[in-house]
């Protein structure tokens, strides 16, 4: 059973961004790729006309991966460091090393400018924020959880999952897996049957 708890989400540090801005106006964010799935992921995506941010380990990332094809249709990338540690354990320099240096890897492969960083397990703590600050990083966490990582033999619960917890402005947490692509479409249509839209981070 999922509780209410580990789905809904608020940050309570002002410099983490959890909501967009609008009205009815929700941000699709994915986890933990580049993955092979990303292909049907990108593929639903443009099918429905969304826009998502992809939170990459460096490590995943080479230039067979379809990171062209994500920038072309409108998405963005953000670091979701080296080789997702757990950041907190870490001491400063060896977390500015996992965000500075996988920030260089992503965008020596793409050639744009990483601007979002989420921390691997949602985990942060002061030394955190002060170096992603130091890298022009904002952190971003989110508000709703799908728990899709948990739910590869039920699908249909990442759904009721996000559906029924969401509310103006929520960034919604999803990762790069199998049962994520195979019910993306269907998430999408059932968020917009609650009358939000979708939007990107804010540049």
């Amino acid at each position: 059973m999922v509780t209410n708890s580990r789905v809904v989400y608020d940050s309570p540090d002002k410099g983490i961004l959890t909501k967009v801005s609008g009205e009815k106006t929700v941000a699709l964010t994915f986890d933990d790729g580049p993955a092979r799935v990303l292909p049907d992921l990108l593929d639903s995506l443009k099918q429905e006309d969304v826009p998502a941010t992809f939170f990459w380990q460096s490590r995943l990332l080479h230039h067979q991966r379809p990171w062209r094809r994500l920038l072309d249709d409108g998405h963005q990338i953000g670091t979701h460091t080296i080789n997702h540690p757990d950041l907190t354990a870490l001491s400063f320099e060896k977390q500015y090393q996992q965000l500075a240096k996988s920030v260089r890897i992503i965008e020596a492969v793409t050639g744009t400018k990483v601007r979002y960083f989420r921390p691997p397990f949602g985990q942060y703590n002061e030394t955190t924020k002060q170096a992603a600050q130091q890298l022009g990083l904002t952190t971003v966490l989110w508000k709703v959880a799908s728990i899709d990582w948990e739910l590869k033999n039920e699908p249909q619960q990442i759904i009721t999952n996000v559906t029924e917890h969401l509310e103006d402005g929520a960034i919604i947490l999803l990762h790069e897996l199998q049962q994520t692509a195979e019910i993306l479409p269907e998430l999408i249509q059932a968020i917009r049957q609650k009358g939000y839209t979708f939007r990107n981070l804010p540049n």
